[in-house]
């Protein structure tokens, strides 16, 4: 009987609700018109505020871009002075037999030394000849004696060369030292102001395409430095890692998401696996430096010890993408191969694996991007060293750009805050084009269920 009654209240109670919904409403209840108008006034401010905040972050993003960029384009032109260059015989080639290893050894310093002597005759005392000979680079002569020996012909003759100037000269005539201050407050005394407008009234100061920044590595001289030699270095530790972060990543998602036995073993991997991702990269530079150079006693500053300590770093990120990615195939694919005969094996490597490699592929190169900015574990592991030669292999000493970015921030000289812009912007570069491809691929190959 007891239960008899309640299903009677509970039934009366639904006819009561029934009976209100079925009412009709009366707009014009100024109660209900006010709540009305109190919903469309907070649905208007939650859609305000929302475009604030994206209007905000797209005002920052063009503030920070157009600082780095204001600072940083200048270091894709380089200032060059115009000399009357002799390529003295006597020098060069002294006994005319135009042997290579003659030509290289002699003195191309004296020759731009001179051509300056030459130009402002009246400078004698010997610091205004230090002086002097900072308006054009050290790295000017290593020019001369490349076109010498790749033109002999030019042993004896006279040619106005154009050669690139030096950092202080470079930093003048880009307008980021100020002729009016005071003397004292300036790196450039008014004795070489004057020798600059000598020379700009010549026409002998031109601003060209700085190539060497594009081709060379760095070097003691802002004028001189290039992002070549990290930009080959981030090249192999991203080989190395890419080639150990995504077969173990997959392999992983793949066993944990369709193989793995549901227990508390692999609940326990699961778990650190997503604690793992958000580990500060620091803590995985140590543990590069630990493993990878205290133990095994693999070479320092190498991009094979990059690549594995950074492959550390990525496993993470990919191994949840890919299985995010494997979980969002349906399982009707699944149960229609196995229904036709395919093993658990051929339903992944045939079916689950193809149709989900656009996320996989996705998350890898988000991962590869992330691990491309990163400095802290890079640092740990000694590839801060200062490194002028172009690596040739993952076992050679190398550094990366986010380093070298780190290395000229650090740097006293003026020159080098432009330089460190310019790498930025080049790194931000390859970070948009690397995100770019992953859309590109998660438009391109992504299937709609």
């Amino acid at each position: 009987m007891t239960d008899m009654a309640s299903l009677m209240e509970d039934r009366a109670a639904a006819k009561v609700i029934s009976d209100k919904m079925q009412k009709p409403v009366d707009w014009d209840n100024p109660k209900i018109a006010r709540n009305i108008k109190k919903r469309y006034a907070a649905e208007r401010r939650f859609k305000m505020y929302g475009l604030s905040a994206i209007c905000l972050a797209l005002l920052v993003l063009c503030v920070l871009a157009g600082s780095i960029g204001s600072k940083g384009y200048t270091a894709f032109f380089q200032t060059h002075v115009q000399l009357e260059i002799y390529f003295d015989p006597a020098v060069i080639d002294p006994d005319g037999t135009g042997d290579p290893e003659v030509i290289g050894r002699a003195n191309f310093d004296g020759l731009v030394k001179g051509a300056l002597q030459d130009k402002f005759p009246d400078v004698t005392a010997r610091r205004d000849k230090r002086n002097l000979y900072g308006i054009v680079s050290g790295g000017a002569s290593y020019d001369l004696r490349e076109r010498v020996m790749s033109n002999p012909n030019l042993i004896g003759q006279t040619r106005k060369v154009w050669l690139i100037s030096g950092d202080d000269f470079d930093m003048l005539n880009k307008g980021y030292i100020d002729a009016d201050i005071e003397e004292s407050n300036r790196r450039l005394n008014d004795q070489e102001i004057g020798w600059y407008d000598t020379l700009v009234a010549e026409g002998a100061v031109e601003k060209h395409f700085h190539s060497r920044f594009f081709t060379s590595g760095d070097s003691r001289e802002p004028e001189l430095a290039g992002i070549w030699g990290a930009a080959v270095g981030s090249f192999y530790t991203l080989i190395v890692t890419l080639s150990l972060s995504f077969p173990i990543g997959v392999l992983a998602a793949v066993y944990l998401e369709e193989f793995a036995p549901r227990n508390r073993f692999t609940t326990v991997v699961e778990v650190n696996i997503n604690n793992l991702a958000a580990v500060p990269s620091i803590v995985f530079g140590l543990l590069g430096l630990e493993v990878y150079l205290n133990v095994m006693h693999l070479p320092r500053s190498a991009p094979v010890v990059g690549g594995l300590t950074l492959a550390l770093m990525t496993l993470p990120t990919i191994i949840i993408a890919s299985r995010a990615a494997i979980k969002a195939v349906p399982p009707s694919i699944r149960q229609a191969a196995l229904g036709l005969g395919a093993s658990p094996v051929q339903t992944v490597t045939h079916h689950v694996l193809p149709l989900a490699m656009p996320g996989i592929l996705t998350g890898t190169i988000i991962g590869m991007a992330q691990a491309l900015g990163e400095t802290a574990p890079l640092l740990m592991i000694g590839m801060v060293a200062f490194i002028v030669d172009i690596p040739g292999g993952a076992l050679d000493p190398a550094t990366v750009l986010p380093v070298q970015i780190y290395l000229w921030a650090d740097s006293p000289e003026r020159a080098f805050v432009e330089k460190t812009s310019a790498a930025i912007m080049v790194l931000l570069a390859f970070l948009v084009l690397m995100n770019g491809f992953a859309v590109y691929l998660r438009k391109k190959f992504e299937r709609k269920w």
